[in-house]
């Protein structure tokens, strides 16, 4: 277990008008996570070391440049240091998830950083966090999607843009984030290359972080260089009340094929909604697990890319 030192604050440039912002704008501050020393290399290669099989994933794109089709991998007998310096090579990503779960010292930091924004923004309550850390290859991109949860980004190595796009229908169509809610699809989106004439983009160097409004699409292009970031995950009241109308409006239109359905997340019309996503997930309608995908590449800090087929 590595050894951590807590800062005192980890936002360093925290004003009072983050509050009003936080959650309904995009908001770029500045962070101390890598004080706490549980991000250099080293300790990442422990942490990847003692990951549990099914939390690490690792993905890779095959070289078809008309059809790039989307590679899965493990990571074999590599040590957790060499599988960082193996995806410096390649074009791959390794996502460690829900490290709070299995890292004590990862979810005593995780907890310090919510205790703080709550701190900071009375009367703000949030629950159910999530921890997980990125680690992407030179130039690499995570294509057009959304999340359901509320979301921070911080950067602790390397250097990307963040597109942030507007959440109008346009850009964020109501049917495709029912979807996402219930399990019928990824997180990935229709993108149309004009959408970035709406972005704001969001350059983040090491020691900052960004956080977007709910649903607000997104893309990340990695610059030349490998890149380590954390990816925290939250929700509220407010979130859960807007999960809760949008996942029941999704029923009601499978169910009773309705479709002129408000999206208004306040008031007593959250409740028939929020009880028909429960009949829903009881009646056993929401897809169940994730695909376990075939394996097809594995680690190989000595590989000109990385990583050898299996």
């Amino acid at each position: 277990m590595n050894a951590m030192t807590m800062p005192k604050d980890i936002i360093a440039n925290w004003e009072p008008r983050h509050a009003a912002l936080f959650g309904n704008h995009v908001v770029k501050l500045q962070h101390r996570l890598a004080d706490s020393g549980l991000f250099t290399r080293d300790a990442l290669g422990k942490l990847i070391e003692r990951c549990p099989q099914n939390e690490l994933g690792l993905v890779s794109r095959s070289t078809d440049k008309d059809n790039p089709e989307r590679l899965n991998g493990i990571l074999g007998d590599a040590s957790g240091v060499d599988a960082i310096s193996a995806i410096e090579k390649g074009k791959m990503w390794m996502n460690i998830r829900r490290v709070m779960d299995w890292a004590p010292e990862y979810r005593e930091l995780l907890d310090k950083v919510f205790d703080e924004f709550e701190r900071r923004m009375p009367g703000t309550k949030t629950n159910r966090h999530n921890l997980g850390v990125l680690i992407s290859s030179p130039n690499a991109k995570v294509y057009y999607h959304a999340d359901i949860q509320g979301q921070l980004l911080w950067q602790i190595e390397g250097k990307k843009t963040v597109y942030v796009y507007p959440t109008t229908e346009i850009f964020a169509p109501e049917r495709s984030i029912e979807k996402i809610m219930l399990r019928e699809t990824d997180e990935d989106m229709a993108y149309q290359p004009w959408y970035d004439d709406f972005a704001t983009a969001v350059e983040l160097n090491p020691g900052e972080m960004v956080t977007w409004p709910l649903y607000a699409p997104h893309r990340v292009a990695n610059h030349d260089v490998l890149n380590i970031s954390v990816t925290m995950e939250h929700w509220s009241k407010p979130i859960w009340n807007s999960y809760a109308v949008r996942y029941g409006n999704g029923v009601l239109r499978r169910a009773l094929k309705l479709n002129r359905l408000s999206t208004r997340d306040t008031g007593l019309g959250v409740y028939p909604k929020a009880a028909a996503t429960f009949a829903w997930k009881r009646l056993g309608r929401q897809v169940k697990g994730d695909v376990n995908p075939t394996k097809s590449f594995r680690i190989d800090v000595k590989a000109p890319e990385g990583r050898v087929a299996i």
